[in-house]
């Protein structure tokens, strides 16, 4: 079974409470819809995905990414989507098996980079993606003290899953945020 959107944010909004956790779930949904958009693929599902991921997050941190399997089998979610949100912690949590799905790779990719992207955003004179440039991502990305929970592991090891160069994942979840509405990214 696939939860409505609706269903999915109540459920969202029952195992956390953090405004900074509600808002990432959505800006990752926004992200998703649009690369699902650009891959040919289920926008609805994808979308799930991303603002689902991070469900146990907040009230299972030791247990991210496993406790999330546990709670969406109980409410016997599709198998897909209980893969595709614990597969995104791959070399992070326990999970054992990595993303396969080109679904499952994107989620993995640009779950870290939105992170990063929306702290270079902030930063800016303009406080957003309107104007940011791959360059100033570029840049940030070098200096590990920026925005340092931001694995670069992860975001380089996600654009190699997708086949894709550093610069062209940043300039594509650049292009993604700028899609979303302006009260969810600076």
């Amino acid at each position: 079974m696939l939860p409505s959107r609706e269903q999915a944010m109540a459920l969202l909004r029952e195992y956390n409470s953090d405004p900074f956790h509600l808002r990432h779930g959505e800006i990752v949904e926004g992200v998703m819809r649009y690369f699902a958009g650009q891959k040919g693929e289920d926008p609805e599902f994808w979308g799930l995905a991303g603002l689902l991921h991070d469900l146990d997050f907040e009230r299972y941190p030791e247990k991210h990414c496993l406790q999330i399997q546990v709670i969406m089998r109980h409410l016997d979610y599709d198998e897909a989507l209980i893969r595709a949100c614990a597969s995104h912690g791959y070399g992070m949590t326990e999970v054992q098996f990595q993303p396969e799905h080109i679904m499952e790779k994107v989620l993995f990719a640009v779950d870290e980079l939105t992170g990063l992207i929306g702290a270079v955003a902030i930063m800016r004179p303009s406080k957003s993606v309107s104007d940011l440039e791959t360059s100033s991502v570029r840049k940030k990305f070098k200096d590990r003290k920026f925005a340092a929970g931001c694995s670069r592991e992860v975001i380089q090891e996600g654009a190699d899953m997708l086949g894709m160069s550093l610069e062209d994942l940043i300039t594509e979840t650049i292009a993604a945020m700028r899609s979303l509405p302006e009260s969810l990214v600076p």
